[in-house]
């Protein structure tokens, strides 16, 4: 006997509170490497190029983990899946809090990175238990919870090391981390018994290696020094992602199934994601890089690390009303338009911020329309990528989705750092303050592309009807 309306209403009300605040808590672990490396360099003597790795590995096991546990966690098995992998962020939290060599510091954000692989896994949730309604704007929500948490991370965790040090700033990961689990083990709901999942451990392996060695010359700006080995590992990597697409075609319990990502609208929703995000993310790097030019410079604001976090509120107060307010978006204009406008807007932060460079209210202004961008890209991206996809793929083709995205923002931020450090003159420590207009122009082609590969889709459903 199903509930009346109004008690219904309450449980889905409750339940995407509640997936909301796991999936932010989630985002806000995921964010607490980005202001830390610095001090992890100077508190634990290791090298800059190591403490990178504090960020680096997260983003690693959030994507490499994404397919595994949407295939975990597909159905009969997702509220244990999800509560196992909570407890593991927890357990990693604690051990980036203890005192304990550098070691044990990586492999701990290796375990909070799951914490974002875990976000595919409450939207599937949510398509599955919410109404029809509600489950649109609460995976909108989910989906815009990085951009929200990357605000709230940055400028809380960065105050917690200046008043406390780097291990109270670990700390409070871990709280937050345990929090998390206990509001999940409160609000998930029961599912129906079902048959255990396979998981192809081939697959996974062989995915998690091409995508370590494509992120580590993307990500690590050291793999190319030696420029013939960047090139070398590149191509092994594409190699051995290239095995890994005939294992999964031929394997019967695939860890992804490719042929359902061949499909038109979900192989544009992810090209056009991965386009983006290098758009995207080279802009987000150049404007948090230049409000911390330090104060000798003849340009910039030499923010402090506290004052330059505190900048990307307005990034995530736009980030989070993209997420509010694209649902009703894509319901009046369709999901084509919405994620044109949020790539407009994109563009007009970065032509802003071209323009007003020298003061600091427009660059924050381009900074706001950057977050609502953001926002708007990920709260529309789910719509598009499970145009006809079952129930029971949601959380595996979503983790695809979080890889390409992954793979697209270490890929803009690798292209930031490119363009810096091309117009930076030999022999000075800073670029130009033309350099960053420049690179910001780089960011008007990815953009505009991305909006191209969704309009040819939506060109191809008009031709159809």
């Amino acid at each position: 006997m199903s509930a009346p309306p109004d008690v219904r209403a309450r449980q889905d009300g409750r339940l995407s509170v509640a997936l909301v605040c796991t999936a932010l808590a989630g985002a806000v672990i995921g964010s607490v490497g980005a202001p830390l490396i610095t001090p992890v360099a100077t508190g634990l003597h290791v090298s800059l190029d190591a403490a990178q790795w504090t960020l680096t590995v997260t983003l690693f096991t959030g994507a490499i983990a994404g397919p595994v546990l949407g295939r975990l966690g597909g159905g009969s098995y997702r509220r244990v899946t999800i509560l196992a992998t909570l407890a593991l962020v927890a357990a990693g939290g604690l051990l980036t809090a203890l005192p304990l060599p550098f070691a044990a510091l990586l492999i701990g954000r290796g375990l909070q990175g799951l914490g974002i692989a875990v976000v595919a896994l409450l939207m599937s949730v949510a398509r599955a238990h919410l109404s029809p309604e509600r489950s649109a704007s609460t995976i909108a929500a989910l989906s815009v919870a990085s951009t929200v948490g990357i605000g709230v991370g940055y400028p809380l965790i960065s105050l917690v090391d200046q008043l406390a040090g780097l291990r109270a700033a670990y700390w409070l990961g871990f709280l937050i981390s345990a929090a998390a689990l206990v509001l999940a083990w409160w609000a998930l709901p029961t599912e129906v018994p079902g048959p255990r999942p396979r998981i192809d451990v081939v697959g996974a392996l062989l995915l998690a290696l091409g995508t370590l060695g494509v992120l580590t010359v993307i990500a690590e700006r050291s793999a190319w020094e030696s420029p013939w080995s960047a090139i070398g590992l590149l191509v092994g990597s594409a190699a051995v992602l290239g095995v890994w697409t005939v294992v999964e075609l031929r394997t019967s319990t695939p860890l992804v199934d490719l042929r359902l990502l061949a499909h038109g609208p979900v192989l544009r929703a992810n090209a056009a994601m991965l386009i983006a995000g290098v758009g995207l993310y080279l802009l987000f790097s150049l404007f948090t890089r230049y409000v911390q030019t330090p104060a000798g410079a003849p340009y910039g604001f030499a923010l402090p690390g506290v004052a330059a976090g505190a900048v990307l509120i307005p990034f995530s107060l736009l980030g989070f009303v993209a997420g509010k307010a694209i649902p009703g978006l894509i319901n009046r204009i369709g999901g084509w338009w919405a994620y044109a406008l949020s790539t407009v807007i994109a563009i007009a932060g970065a032509l802003l911020f071209a323009i007003g460079v020298q003061s600091l209210v427009p660059v924050l202004v381009a900074i706001a329309l950057l977050g609502f961008a953001v926002g708007g890209v990920s709260a529309v991206m789910p719509t598009l990528v499970l145009a006809g996809v079952s129930q029971a793929e949601t959380a595996s083709v979503l983790s695809i989705n979080q890889i390409v995205r992954s793979i697209g923002f270490s890929a803009g931020s690798a292209v930031a750092g490119f363009l810096l450090a091309g117009a930076t003159p030999s022999g000075t420590a800073l670029p130009p303050q033309s350099g960053y207009v420049t690179a910001a122009s780089w960011a008007l082609l990815p953009l505009a592309l991305s909006a191209l590969i969704i309009a040819t889709r939506r060109r191809a459903r008009t031709s159809t009807s």
